[in-house]
């Protein structure tokens, strides 16, 4: 609690508006009977109470002793009651009283409402307008100017509270202020610019439990305001060697994140702006070590190229498959930092070309480019690069447009390279990939070509000891789905028809983890070597007679995995019937 003594220091009393917070406790009063003076001390003098410890069972009054001859002074001579009414007049105890009301009242919240957004829109286009006249009659005095502009700048920022409430995001639209906000993206200071892309970040964010209707009816209203090309816009204008300017473009960053979660959204972005061009070009500028932006900018376009075979065919033909590539070569022997955001910006990298190469214009381009030499280099050679190299080089391989990478990757002697890790002992994410390159090879690679013999005689050499590791893996995988299984079953006999329906898509991700997507590929290869050499069909059948199956047995994963596909797509169909084609020759 204030002292008494500055009580007095002050002539006027804080209004309530600027008030100092006081502590709940005893009035001036009670503080000062509380005490004892040293009798040495001068009242008016000192101008000071010096406070002494009270002896302990001492029942005298607090205060000086009254003076001499002063015994017979009537208590009502003392006015005031300065000395032993408290020590504070009585307009001052009036004010603390007040005071203490005041600090004891309950704030009333403020009601959240249309009402509120309107009253908040209004403000808030009054600020514009009073900042774009200042600004045109006083173009060359800022400092005439300069204060509105930073009324503009505590609005803006006041709308973040919309995100706290989504379900006046349509009244808010309604007014006109979703214009007048995307608008100030073009504004001639750059800091007003920027505050106006962060609220938009966090007005769309994901986070803001807003309905699909409600966040649909804010970002159409942002998109018919050309808020895409304002984003390109202030990418060209901020300078990210300012800090600020730096925030900017991660605050723009984050609105395509958040706009890119529709797919029609991100494919208005990569088809239609020069947002692709620009992510390419950010990625290709160097810096060391590597910033947030660089790696946000590569994981806004991972993020546009996951969502749309359209924005990937975009891609390709920017020459986005050879950038990346030459991006990627930097790391053929050397691993960025742990923990960095170099290591994140490179797997962003890797994931953008694993999704380009899943279309048959991406496969070509990356041969061309030489894409499966690199992958190769770091097969043999890389560290943190090697199993993300791995998962490209499979997916490069997979679907009826491989033919041209599996001859890339036989030319380039890359058959002895994934062989020889099949041969050793790996982990699952590995021995996945490097199945689903074996199986992709049997597949594309045409009959009698020298790549298919080559291929073939990789299975059969050293007394078919790849075979011999592929019924290995077989029996763990086997053994490992089966235990789930008999888990689903005992699962599936406790339910209704209705429960187990609804539990279907929980086992079959229970029975992907335990290996089934390692056994399915597993016998569609050795099918596939059934089919193409007697005496690696002599040997298979004699494995599988080690546990008392038979061809019958993959026959059977066959079957079950051409049941669970549609004829969805030109790759559906295609897989389909070589299933087909393999369980008759079966």
């Amino acid at each position: 609690m204030t002292s008494v003594d500055e009580l007095f220091k002050h002539q006027k009393p804080s209004l309530p508006g600027n008030k100092r917070k006081f502590e709940v406790g005893r009035d001036a009063n009670e503080i000062y009977k509380s005490t004892k003076l040293r009798a040495s001390d001068d009242a008016k003098g000192n101008g000071r109470a010096t406070v002494e410890d009270e002896d302990e069972g001492d029942d005298d009054v607090a205060g000086p002793e009254a003076p001499p001859d002063m015994d017979d002074v009537a208590p009502d001579d003392d006015e005031e009651g300065r000395f032993f009414g408290g020590g504070i007049t009585n307009g001052t105890a009036d004010i603390l009283d007040f005071m203490d009301q005041q600090d004891g009242a309950e704030v009333q919240p403020e009601k959240i409402d249309s009402a509120w957004v309107r009253r908040l829109a209004l403000n808030f286009e009054r600020r514009i307008s009073k900042n774009a006249e200042l600004r045109a009659k006083f173009p060359d005095e800022p400092q005439k100017f300069v204060g509105s502009e930073a009324d503009l700048d505590a609005d803006i920022k006041a709308l973040s509270s919309l995100a706290e409430h989504p379900e006046l995001y349509e009244e808010f639209v309604k007014l006109g202020c979703v214009e007048s906000l995307v608008g100030l993206l073009s504004h001639e200071n750059t800091d007003i610019a920027i505050d106006a892309i962060e609220i938009i970040s966090e007005l769309t964010d994901e986070d803001v439990e807003a309905e699909q209707a409600q966040w649909d009816a804010l970002v159409n209203a942002m998109l018919e305001a050309d808020l895409l090309n304002l984003l390109i816009q202030n990418f060209s204008r901020l300078d990210e060697e300012s800090e600020s300017d730096r925030g900017g473009v991660y605050h723009a960053l984050s609105v395509l994140e958040n706009l890119a979660s529709q797919i029609d959204i991100s494919e208005k972005i990569a088809l239609k702006t020069s947002m692709l061009p620009w992510l390419l070009g950010r990625l290709k500028a160097w810096e060391t070590p590597v910033g947030q932006n660089k790696q946000y900018a590569a994981e806004i376009l991972a993020i546009l190229l996951q969502s749309s075979p359209a924005n990937r065919k975009r891609l390709t033909e920017l020459d986005g498959v050879d950038i990346l590539l030459q991006l990627l070569s930097a790391y053929r022997k050397k691993d960025p930092e742990k923990g960095t955001e170099e290591e994140e910006y490179v797997a962003n990298v890797f994931d953008c070309l694993t999704c380009v190469v899943d279309e048959a214009e991406g496969k070509r381009k990356f041969v061309e480019a030489e894409g499966v030499e690199l992958c190769l280099i770091m097969l043999r050679q890389g560290m943190m690069s090697k199993p993300r190299a791995l998962r490209l080089l499979d997916h490069s391989l997979a679907g009826a447009r491989g033919g041209e990478v599996c001859e890339s990757l036989i030319e380039a002697a890359g058959l002895k390279t994934v062989f020889g890790m099949f041969m050793k002992k790996q982990d699952n994410q590995t021995l996945e990939h490097l199945l689903g390159i074996f199986s992709a090879m049997l597949r594309c690679l045409s009959a009698k070509s020298a790549g298919r013999i080559r291929t073939l005689a990789k299975f059969v050499e050293k007394d078919y000891e790849k075979i011999a590791r592929l019924s290995k893996l077989r029996r763990d995988y086997v053994s490992k789905v089966g235990a789930v299984d008999q888990e689903i079953k005992v699962e599936r006999s406790n339910l209704d028809p209705e429960e187990r329906a609804s539990r279907e898509s929980e086992w079959f991700s229970r029975r992907l983890d335990a290996g089934l997507y390692c056994l399915q590929t597993i016998d569609v290869i050795l099918a596939w070597l059934v089919a193409e050499d007697d005496g690696a069909g002599e040997r298979i059948r004699s494995l599988l007679a080690q546990t008392d199956e038979s061809l019958k047995s993959v026959r059977a994963t066959l079957k079950e995995q051409l049941d669970s596909m549609s004829d969805e797509g030109e790759a559906e169909s295609q897989t389909k019937e070589m299933l087909e084609t393999l369980v008759q020759f079966l």
